[in-house]
């Protein structure tokens, strides 16, 4: 099936979405991206991770991020749908609108060249659902992450906007995020470094854990 690697340029398709039709790289300009696609229009899981990316989506903005949404239904669905989700959010959040477009994908074309299709998940007419993908990308238009989650399996948006921070910072900064990283935890410093760059670079300090190998990798220092 047709996909995308990291670091690939991600195609500038144009489609129809909930606030018109779009030309995929001018709809982002200069911002960083994040496009994420649905199994189908009024799904239990899809609702409630719109209505929370639609909680988030502030966040997003403040990082120079874009979202947008697709579903393998029809913009007519999409509206009616919007409607069940703002619902949904007004019960959790008091949420008003929903913030990002959604395109409409009912023909499965642009699904199918992404890559975005489940095998193992039909809908009632056989079908292969389209499955959960986040794609992140650069202000450069180059595939930057690659989540694809099954059909059944709901996404944690704020993980996504924790991994957009991780990109964001080690995009301007030569340095790495250890495990469960969050914004203002120490980060660390790349192998290929040296310990005289490294000093240079971090004036902060550069602290290494000791290992019983006696190697001198886990170099970690203040996030910049």
């Amino acid at each position: 099936m047709p996909g995308l690697l990291l670091g690939d340029a991600f195609p500038n398709f144009e489609a129809e979405t909930t606030v018109g039709h779009i030309k995929f790289h001018d709809f982002l300009g200069d911002a960083w991206g994040i496009l994420f696609s649905h199994p189908r229009d009024y799904t239990p899981v899809c609702t409630t991770e719109l209505g929370r990316a639609a909680r988030l989506c502030s966040e997003f903005t403040k990082r120079g991020v874009k979202m947008i949404a697709l579903s393998i239904d029809s913009l007519e669905s999409h509206h009616g749908w919007s409607k069940d989700i703002l619902a949904y959010n007004s019960v959790e959040s008091g949420s008003c609108s929903l913030p990002f477009p959604i395109i409409a994908d009912s023909k499965r074309e642009l699904a199918v060249s992404l890559g975005m299709l489940d095998p193992d998940e039909r809908d009632k007419d056989g079908m292969p659902l389209t499955a959960r993908c986040v794609f992140v990308i650069g202000p450069d238009k180059r595939l930057k992450l690659s989540l694809l989650y099954p059909a059944t399996t709901g996404r944690n948006f704020d993980e996504i906007l924790r991994v957009v921070e991780s990109l964001q910072l080690t995009a301007g900064r030569r340095v790495a995020t250890p495990v469960d990283w969050q914004p203002g935890d120490n980060v660390m410093v790349p192998p290929s470094m040296s310990e005289e760059e490294a000093a240079s670079l971090f004036p902060s300090g550069v602290f290494t854990k000791d290992l019983p190998s006696g190697k001198k990798y886990l170099r970690y220092t203040p996030q910049p």
